[in-house]
Formats: C-alpha cells, structure tokens, sequence
C-alpha cells in the first residue's frame, strides 16, 4: 500500500480558516444574552467560578485566569473534585460559568441542583442549547457551530477556540465597564516586565550625585571628557546656572563632532557642540514612557529634570535592562 501524502501547509491553513470562519459567524448571533452574561458577572458581589471538565476543563482554567488578570476576580472549579468537596467554595453571591458542548456532562449535570440550593447564578457555554444544562441556566451562550475542524468531527477544537474567545471578549467587556486601565492591569502582574514598566518610576532608577555626568557650558571638551568618561553613561549633561538643563552630548555626538571638527574640536567649548534642548523626563514619571521616549528619537539617554527644569538626574537604557523593564 503507498503511503498517503498529506499537504500539511495547506491543511493547517484550511484548519485555521475553518476556526476564524466558525468565530466570524457567530458574531452575527450575539445578543442580549451576552449584555445579560456580563451585567450578571458586573453586579456580582463575589467570584466568577468557571467550571468544566476535560478539554473543557481545560479552556475553562485559562479562561478563569483572563478573568482574573483583567481585574474580575475568577476561579477554576474542576466538576469531578465539585462533587468530593470543593463545592463549599461556592458562596451565593458567585456567578457559575459552566462549560460543556454536549451541555449532558454527568458531573457538571449532577452540581447543579446542590449550586441552586446554594443560590448561586449560572451561565453556561453549551452547543446544545436544549440540553440539560441549557435549561437550567440563567443565561445560555450557545457554541454555534458547523462542525469541529477534527475531521472525524470529534476533538473538541472549534468548539473550544470558540469558547477560549467568549471568554476574552467578556472579560474584556467587563474591563471597560469597570474602567480598568493599563497601571491596574500592572498592579496584578508585578513580576512581568509589563508590570515593571507600568509600575516602576524615573526616580526609581535614575542615577544622580556624583553618578551624574553633568558639567557647565564654559568648559572645553578636552575638559570635559574625563567626567564623560569617569561616569560611564555614554552621555554628558550641560547645565546652567542653578543647575538649569542646556543640553547633551553623547558617545555618538561625539563621534560625529570629531569626525567633522577633527582635532580643533577637543578645545572647543562645550556649549558650542552640545545638541540643545535635547529629550528629557521628569522622575515622577514611569519607566513605560522612558522607554517609549527613547524608542521613537532613537536616543540611549534621558537627562531627569524637575518641574523647573533643573537637572536632578540621568537614566539609561542599560538601567532599563538591567531592571528587566525593556
């Protein structure tokens, strides 16, 4: 028998086209129910506890931590160990999200008289919107679909990108009604470099006293390399009376100067080849907009002033490295 050749290329794309299809159609059947699923999980004065089992069980944890991380307070709830125990998790002010395709999956079937008595609420994911957990739910977002893209019609894989998609675009819902913003989100992932960057200031970072490379205006440039060297920043700051920012110069300002200045620029003041009113921050600011700063001009180096104007420090790219930020 000759083996069977397979297009794998084009059978991966057909598959993706057929879960991006089933997930385009079903825009068009959203409706009141999704207001109703979202305000009963908005006014809940508890948790939003997802329940499966399986695959769904699966899709229902990652679901739970979207929840979580977008500021709504979620939990998994694994059907089977519901039944041992874990029910005394559920208080009557939680909102079940239970998930099933077939809707007839004996364990979650079995909770449901013991949620009731509890007098928690449910939505349910289910393809089978006359099944028994349809009809016992308190809203129903059905998974309308042709087919699996198994092609035996059997692996949950539709069916559970399907869900994996509700789920965010709930949670993502519930985001915008509680007005949840960038530095929340930050404040439950202060181990990422996300959190860090929303999390973490100027000041915290900055480099100042005898860190500074600053030196005035009136000094030559052979003067002045020394403290440009000393201080290891790549850059020297030019200040002013009262320590006043007037400008920067950088390794590769330098670069360039001697290039088109040759020899004659080493004795040249310094106030005569600094780039003027160069990018600078104020230390009360976040390291996220450092960075993006420094990603649109291209520039290693921020000079950190006050309100004034005054030079209070200087904060690097290598900082942000070196703090895991970038």
């Amino acid at each position: 028998m000759e083996p069977i050749i397979v297009d794998v290329i084009s059978e991966i794309r057909q598959i993706l086209s057929e879960e991006a299809l089933a997930i385009t159609d079903l825009v068009g059947y959203i409706g009141d129910n999704y207001l109703s699923a979202v305000k009963l999980i908005h006014d809940s004065k508890g948790m939003l506890i997802v329940v499966g089992m399986g695959k769904s069980g699966l899709v229902g944890r990652k679901i739970a931590a979207t929840f979580s991380s977008l500021g709504t307070p979620a939990a998994f709830l694994h059907a089977g160990e519901a039944l041992h125990g874990d029910l005394g998790m559920i208080k009557p002010s939680d909102i079940l999200l239970m998930i099933s395709n077939s809707g007839q999956t004996r364990e979650i079937i079995e909770m449901i008289p013991y949620v009731r008595r509890i007098g928690a609420g449910i939505i349910s994911m289910t393809h089978n919107a006359e099944s028994e957990l349809a009809k016992n739910s308190d809203v129903i977002l059905p998974l309308i679909y042709k087919s699996e893209a198994c092609p035996f019609n059997l692996a949950p894989t539709t069916s559970t990108t399907m869900c994996l998609a509700i789920g965010d675009a709930i949670a993502i819902a519930l985001t915008r009604l509680k007005n949840f913003e960038p530095h929340n989100f930050a404040e439950l992932h202060p181990g990422g470099s996300l959190g860090r960057r929303l999390l973490i200031k100027v000041a915290d970072l900055m480099h100042t006293g005898v860190e500074l490379p600053l030196i005035s205006g009136d000094r030559t440039l052979i003067e002045a390399l020394p403290e440009m060297s000393s201080k290891r920043l790549g850059a020297l700051i030019i200040a002013g009376k009262n320590d006043m920012l007037e400008g920067i110069i950088t390794d590769g300002d330098l670069r360039r100067i001697l290039c088109s200045h040759g020899g004659n620029a080493i004795n040249s003041k310094i106030s005569e080849l600094m780039i003027r009113n160069p990018k600078r921050i104020g230390p009360e600011k976040l390291c996220e907009e450092a960075i993006n700063i420094m990603e649109t001009f291209k520039i290693t180096t921020l000079p950190v002033v006050d309100q004034s104007g005054r030079v209070i420090g200087i904060i690097h790219l290598h900082d942000l490295l070196k703090a895991k930020i970038y």
